[in-house]
C-alpha cells in the first residue's frame, strides 16, 4: 500500500469540554479535503463527528457516513454526505468502515470511540491487518490510554508476538505525514483482512 485514499476517523458524537477538540476535528477535515483523501466516519452530524464531516464538505472533500439504523435519529445522521450507508447493526457498520479505509485516526471521544479503536488494535495484534492506527492525542487526551498500554507491556500482557504498531500524533499537522510514512511500508495484501477471518472476529 503506497497511497491513502480514505481515512476512517473515530470520534465523539459530543464536542467535549475543550474547544481544542472541535478545532482539531475541523482542521483535520480541512486537511483531508485539501489532500484529496476521503473521510469514512460514523455518519453523525453532531459533536466531533459533525465537525469533521462538515469541514471536509465545506472544503470540497468527499464524505462517507456509515451508521446503524437505530442510531439515525440519536446521532442525527448527516444527510449532506456524498454517501450515507445505513447498516443493520454495529458489527456491519464497523466492518464496512474497516473495508473502506486505508488507515484509522482516533480523535477524542467516549466509550464507543474507545471500543472502535481498541478493536482495530486487537485485529492488528492478531495479525489480521497492517493498516496504520493513529491516536490524535489532542491536548494529551489519549495519554491515559497510552499509559495503560505501557502498563500492559510491562506486565507482559502485551508481549512478544502480540505487539502492534500504534501511532500517536500530538498535533493535527503531524497526523497525515505520520500515516503516509507508515502506509508506504505496508504491502497492499498485508493491509487487507481475509473475508473469512473477518467473519470469525
Amino acid at each position: 500500500m503506497s497511497k491513502i485514499g480514505k481515512i476512517c476517523v473515530y470520534c465523539g458524537s459530543g464536542p467535549g469540554t475543550d474547544p481544542a477538540f472541535v478545532e482539531a476535528a475541523r482542521e483535520f477535515g480541512k486537511t483531508l479535503a485539501q489532500n484529496g483523501i476521503g473521510l469514512v466516519y460514523g455518519g453523525g452530524s453532531v459533536g466531533l463527528m459533525g465537525a469533521i464531516a462538515y469541514s471536509v464538505l465545506d472544503h470540497g472533500g468527499e464524505v462517507t457516513g456509515i451508521i446503524p439504523e437505530f442510531l439515525m435519529a440519536r446521532e442525527h445522521a448527516l444527510r449532506g454526505a456524498q454517501d450515507l450507508i445505513v447498516t443493520a447493526d454495529m458489527h456491519e457498520r464497523k466492518r464496512k468502515m474497516f473495508d473502506m479505509a486505508d488507515a484509522f485516526v482516533t480523535l477524542p471521544g467516549g466509550v464507543g470511540t474507545l471500543e472502535e479503536v481498541v478493536e482495530q488494535m486487537t485485529w492488528a495484534q492478531l495479525g489480521q491487518h497492517k493498516k496504520p492506527i493513529l491516536l490524535a492525542n489532542i491536548n494529551g487526551f489519549w495519554e491515559p490510554l497510552c499509559a495503560l498500554l505501557e502498563h500492559m507491556k510491562t506486565l507482559q500482557f502485551i508481549r512478544s508476538g502480540l505487539t502492534f504498531n500504534l501511532l500517536v500524533a500530538d498535533r493535527v499537522a503531524d497526523i497525515l505525514p505520520t500515516l503516509q510514512q507508515a502506509v508506504a511500508a505496508v504491502p497492499e495484501e498485508a493491509a487487507e483482512m481475509e473475508p473469512a477471518a473477518a467473519e470469525r472476529l
